[in-house]
């Protein structure tokens, strides 16, 4: 028989925590990847592990290290690519390859790899506390916020960005809103699915959503509902096999794409 795992106060913060992030990646993620945006979540998770590296040499809580130097990275990005000086992969390689070497680096300096850092990378709801809990919804709430406010813009921008800039929207603070969004929902994320698994929880609910050629406003919908399910499911069953928890809810997450994928054939 399974035990009761509420009787464990670490799946309750796992399950609160991963619930919020659950509800606030694919709403991001569905501008992402309709702008053909996705590889920005991955760079803005490569920044966060070097953010991550910073704090834990400096004895500083890595998830605020983390938010920012992955808010920083969002606005160069976003500079250089509204500049022209380099196309807008050329910019992701850029700050991807960069922050990687520079956590390297870091890592060096702080003695390498520890349990703690491969929790960061990979998620562990056994070490979300109560405080990352509360961050966590703080940040969460900002991001749902702010998305209220530019929720109109950033539907015209995302279809047709030229006609939005003809009609006065301002295109270029639009877009750095967007960006910085990301970059906080791949903070508020890491204690759950880790640093390389972010991108993941962000585009694969979308995708899979996109998959049934649904309404904006469905296809949202659907993807809330993939999202939930396999932040839910994942964490169950990390528990009660023992997995790791960012493997089992990225998993799951496939497993629903590939069912899917199987449906739209038919």
């Amino acid at each position: 028989m399974f035990e009761n795992i509420f009787q464990y106060g670490f799946i309750i913060r796992g399950l609160e925590a991963g619930i919020i992030v659950a509800i606030i990646a694919p709403l991001i993620g569905i501008f992402l990847v309709l702008r053909r945006y996705s590889l920005i979540a991955d760079t803005l998770a490569h920044v966060s592990l070097a953010g991550i590296a910073i704090g834990l040499l400096l004895g500083i809580n890595p998830v605020l290290t983390a938010i920012g130097t992955a808010v920083a990275a969002s606005l160069g990005i976003e500079k250089l690519r509204t500049s022209k000086r380099l196309f807008g992969e050329s910019a992701l390689a850029l700050f991807l390859s960069g922050s990687l070497a520079l956590a390297v680096v870091i890592l060096g300096l702080a003695n390498g790899f520890n349990a703690s850092l491969l929790n960061y990378l990979f998620g562990s709801i056994v070490t979300v506390s109560a405080a990352d809990v509360r961050m966590i919804f703080i940040l969460a709430f900002v991001v749902v916020l702010v998305l209220g406010i530019f929720y109109k813009q950033l539907i015209y921008v995302t279809f047709d960005e030229e006609a939005a800039r003809i009609s006065g929207i301002p295109t270029r603070l639009v877009n750095s809103v967007l960006i910085v969004l990301a970059a906080l929902t791949v903070a508020l994320a890491i204690p759950i699915v880790g640093v390389l698994l972010i991108s993941a929880l962000i585009v694969i609910p979308v995708v899979t959503a996109l998959q049934f050629r649904k309404s904006f406003t469905r296809t949202i919908i659907y993807a809330e509902a993939v999202s939930l399910f396999s932040v839910i499911a994942g964490i169950l069953v990390s528990f009660y096999f023992n997995l790791a928890t960012g493997g089992s809810i990225v998993l799951v997450m496939l497993a629903i794409f590939a069912g899917a994928l199987i449906v739209r054939r038919r």
